[in-house]
């Protein structure tokens, strides 16, 4: 009896946005082009996956990369070939930064001119290595019969440990080639490392004997919250990177958060004798550029083999999986360890005073810090930030956050690229509205995506601090060179003007006093809002937010 193929015949394109709709993804973000015509009018003809047309692809890709951070399945990003791959670089830069599985399909010329030079409109001789550059991998999808293949390959790659970035280039006559397409597909396969017993083993001894063990968790440990949890119920104390918030729960005692560069944490490592760090690579802006003193004995576990010791010497690395690599810890250990019992409570302590010297430095900005912490953790909202001082002062850490997967912000220090990550962030978001703060320099790189917000109806509040310049830069140049401030005045729209041109609500707030009502009514009110709070009115922070430490690289915040 002959055997059914169930197979359908259609283009490359057509495979496409089947294969993505097969494999759950719902809503992908790009800009449309002639060379991606093929696949996005499948996607539109199939009606199976939601297209956001973003106004350029650097937006496009930050919407992708909050997604995915945010979903903690695959972003997808659409863009066109050469200068509009090249668009979406800086963005990208940032999803490699952060690990974020995006895949990005772009494209390319015919295959018969691609790689050779000949000059046809859009091709970019040297495309695959800038792909390279800010790419976990790079594939090409060369006919119809690697169709399957190339993109199960590409998609497994970006979902696998480590994760991150992964581009597809996708010549425009292979979209348009007619290929048999398989009725059903099935999910890409994540790839994990597996630590070896032995190395479990001796992880466990050492804990066993440590009196007072820390967890430092990174961004790599987002999918072991209950492995981590536990091991903080066992004895630990927690702090993490800006990027691990939340891991462990923000309101337990025994958790420092992101408090971890300040006087109160360097005092607190000096008193214990262990710390486990998972998933992070103790990055310079959080360690003082690695100068700042960690407990004696040091171990890691991370997905990345060529992580471990690179920022300093430890005494065992287990390459391996976060959540895996702890549960089998977990086995090898006590129901509680022999830890100090005032650990905890040291560390809650040392939380508690941190919070109290960054409320001082804040100034009138404290009543803004404390209106949003209470709201955004009560509410599970997305906490998304763009590279601003107030995210530097009271975002990335003052701020709670009620999940591991509800902090999003530019980690590679980038600014601009919060307008964007606020509608992936929201669009990903399951019923809560995503909160989003950026500053006003930021905001002048990523303003026309607030147009994609208005039209998709996303449901967010951005809370736009205005002061009318770079203001670090300018605390900066007040601080080293003699207070002569060039070039860091930023010219701005009206905002109010602005956003009435687009249909975008807009408040102005130009009291501290008056920020928690108006932040209140624009979450209340349907679609996207701004709430534009004047610096300039309110006036500054009670201490001049001058940059990272001595030593630490600089941005525009």
């Amino acid at each position: 009896m002959k055997l059914e193929t169930k197979m359908k015949t259609g283009t490359v394109g057509d495979f496409i946005a089947h294969y993505l709709a097969e494999i759950g993804v719902t809503t992908v973000f790009g800009v449309i082009s002639i060379h991606n015509m093929p696949i996005l009018d499948a996607i539109a003809r199939q009606g199976r996956i939601r297209f956001v047309p973003a106004r350029g692809e650097a937006g496009a890709m930050n919407m992708a990369d909050a997604y995915a951070r945010v979903t903690g399945g695959l972003g997808v990003c659409f863009t066109s070939t050469g200068t509009a791959a090249g668009n979406a670089a800086g963005a990208q830069a940032e999803a490699l930064t952060a690990g974020t599985p995006v895949l990005h399909i772009t494209s390319q010329v015919d295959t018969n001119l691609a790689d050779r030079d000949r000059a046809p409109i859009h091709d970019v001789p040297k495309q695959p290595e800038m792909l390279r550059g800010v790419s976990k991998q790079v594939f090409r999808m060369w006919d119809a019969n690697g169709a399957l293949g190339t993109l199960a390959a590409a998609a497994s790659a970006a979902i696998s440990a480590p994760t991150g970035p992964v581009s597809l280039e996708i010549p425009v006559d292979v979209q348009r080639s007619d290929m048999r397409i398989p009725a059903r597909v099935h999910p890409p396969v994540r790839v994990a490392p597996t630590a070896p017993d032995a190395v479990i083993d001796e992880i466990a001894a050492l804990v066993a004997k440590a009196k007072r063990p820390l967890l430092w968790l990174g961004g790599g440990a987002r999918g072991a919250s209950a492995e981590a949890t536990e091991l903080v119920r066992r004895g630990f104390g927690v702090v993490t990177s800006t990027n691990g918030r939340a891991v462990v729960a923000e309101d337990i005692p025994a958790n420092l958060g992101a408090f971890n560069m300040v006087p109160e944490a360097a005092e607190l490592f000096a008193g214990c004798d262990l710390m486990l760090v998972v998933g992070s690579r103790l990055r310079g802006n959080e360690t003082r550029n690695n100068k700042m003193e960690l407990p004696a004995t040091l171990i890691q576990i991370d997905a990345d083999a060529s992580q471990g010791g690179r920022n300093y010497p430890v005494d065992v690395f287990a390459h391996g999986d976060a959540a895996d690599t702890l549960r089998r810890l977990l086995d090898r250990l006590p129901v509680q360890l022999a830890a100090d019992p005032n650990l905890a409570f040291d560390v809650a302590t040392a939380r508690a005073q941190a919070e109290g010297k960054l409320r001082d430095v804040l100034g009138p900005y404290k009543i803004v810090a404390d209106a949003l912490s209470e709201r955004v953790a009560a509410g599970a909202h997305p906490w998304v930030r763009d590279v601003t001082i107030s995210n530097s002062t009271f975002g990335n850490r003052y701020v709670r956050v009620a999940g591991p997967r509800l902090g999003v912000h530019a980690l590679g220090g980038g600014i601009g690229q919060g307008v964007a990550m606020g509608v992936g962030a929201a669009l990903a978001s399951d019923g809560p509205k995503a909160v989003t703060l950026l500053g006003d320099g930021g905001t002048m790189l990523g303003l026309a995506e607030m147009i994609t917000a208005v039209d998709e109806g996303a449901p967010l509040v951005y809370v736009l601090m205005n002061d009318q310049a770079y203001g670090v830069i300018e605390n900066i140049q007040d601080a080293q060179y003699g207070s002569r401030r060039h070039y860091s005045k930023v010219a701005v729209p009206e905002f109010a003007t602005f956003c009435a041109s687009i249909g975008m609500p807009h408040r102005k707030v130009s009291a501290v006093e008056e920020f928690a009502a108006a932040f209140d009514a624009a979450m209340a009110a349907e679609g996207p809002q701004v709430i534009e709070v004047d610096m300039c009115a309110i006036g500054p922070f009670a201490q001049a937010f001058a940059g990272p430490p001595a030593g630490a690289a600089g941005n525009k915040e």
